[in-house]
């Protein structure tokens, strides 16, 4: 693949766009939004003149609700011989794609698994896909050149391809993507008019949980426009979850002895299954999930600290799989956990005290 055209300036267009130019390829730039598209390419991305000719392969980069208008005009104008979409929904756009005739065998859906809570081509870096899981949905009639040219894409992003069906993958991001969005906003929603005393309280628990919740609201209602009946269905199950766990803390409060052992089973029993649920999180580079041990460092706030810490770390020999970092309220310290292989646990807190760090126990 030599040149690519991006139609769809914001932020997975233009990281796709900055990936493919860092590449080597020429990238050509579009966007109903002019100025996005002016920015996309003062950034590096491409260029927002057009083609002498057909590109190698077209990438869609707008909502779904907009995709088959989109690749039809683009198909109309001869732009691309291949061409892909990465919307975040695969079977909605999928049927309008048939119902309009359009070409499906140089058509291939695709979703890279990234993102972030900011939008926009000034959000966008070319390494946002580097390690992610990125989704092809073939139709029954794509060719081998066009999967071909979308494999060829993700490789060129640095991802993972994975093959699924449109509406297998949609039932897959309503459950592991659009329902969490949508419950780290619950949670936040909570904290609006809470009183400010409790505000300060906060830790990384409610961080970890809320940090989705910064995400444009614009972006995501286009988003579970497309999957709604798929999202509503995990929050019902959800939902079921929720009123039992309400009713065991209930429970827990009650006089009767056997009715608080009943509550206590029904809080354990849950929590259980989400022991189990998370541990089947994928752990680094797509590998089985680790169990990493953590170590927990003081650092103050001053420039430079962090880095000095990593370098010790790793003059210790020791491979850093994960790092955390909470801030503490009112004072400019902070703490960093570091995720470590449990077999370094005593050596790294013993090497890192002898350098005068603090590290609790």
């Amino acid at each position: 693949m030599r040149t690519a055209a991006v139609i769809g300036t914001g932020l997975i267009g233009t990281s796709a766009a900055l990936a493919l130019t860092r590449r080597g390829l020429s990238v050509y730039l579009e966007d109903a939004d002019q100025d996005a598209a002016r920015t996309a390419a003062s950034l590096g991305a491409g260029t927002t003149e057009q083609p002498d000719g057909p590109v190698d392969l077209a990438v869609i980069a707008v909502p779904p609700a907009l995709v088959g208008k989109v690749l039809a005009d683009c198909q109309r104008r001869g732009l691309a011989r291949c061409y892909t979409d990465v919307a975040s929904v695969k079977a909605g756009p999928r049927s309008e794609i048939t119902a309009l005739g359009l070409d499906t065998v140089r058509y291939i859906g695709s979703h890279p698994m990234a993102g972030r809570e900011r939008s926009g081509p000034l959000a966008a870096t070319a390494d946002l896909f580097e390690g992610r899981p990125w989704v092809l949905t073939p139709t029954p009639d794509t060719d081998t050149e066009t999967l071909n040219a979308a494999l060829e894409l993700v490789a060129l992003c640095g991802a993972m391809p994975i093959v699924m069906d449109a509406a297998d993958h949609d039932r897959a991001v309503a459950l592991v993507s659009h329902a969490p969005q949508l419950l780290s906003s619950l949670v936040a929603a909570r904290l609006e008019h809470a009183e400010e005393t409790a505000v300060r309280l906060s830790g990384q628990g409610v961080r970890d949980v809320t940090r989705i919740a910064a995400s444009n609201p614009a972006m995501w209602i286009d988003i579970l426009s497309a999957n709604a009946g798929v999202v509503a269905d995990v929050l019902d199950d959800l939902a079921a979850d929720l009123a039992d766990t309400v009713t065991a803390l209930r429970a827990l409060q009650a006089a009767d002895e056997a009715e608080r052992r009943a509550g206590a089973a029904g809080i354990e029993a849950v929590m259980r299954r989400g022991n189990t649920g998370q541990a089947r999180i994928p752990g680094k580079h797509g590998a089985p999930p680790t169990r990493y041990e953590t170590v927990t460092v003081v650092l103050g706030d001053q420039p430079g600290e962090l880095g000095r810490l990593f370098g010790e770390v790793g003059a210790l020999g020791v491979n850093i799989e994960d790092v955390t970092i909470e801030h503490s309220t009112g004072q400019q310290v902070g703490h960093v956990h570091l995720a470590v292989a449990p077999a370094v646990v005593r050596a790294l807190v013993a090497g890192l005290r002898d350098r005068g760090w603090g590290v609790r126990d």
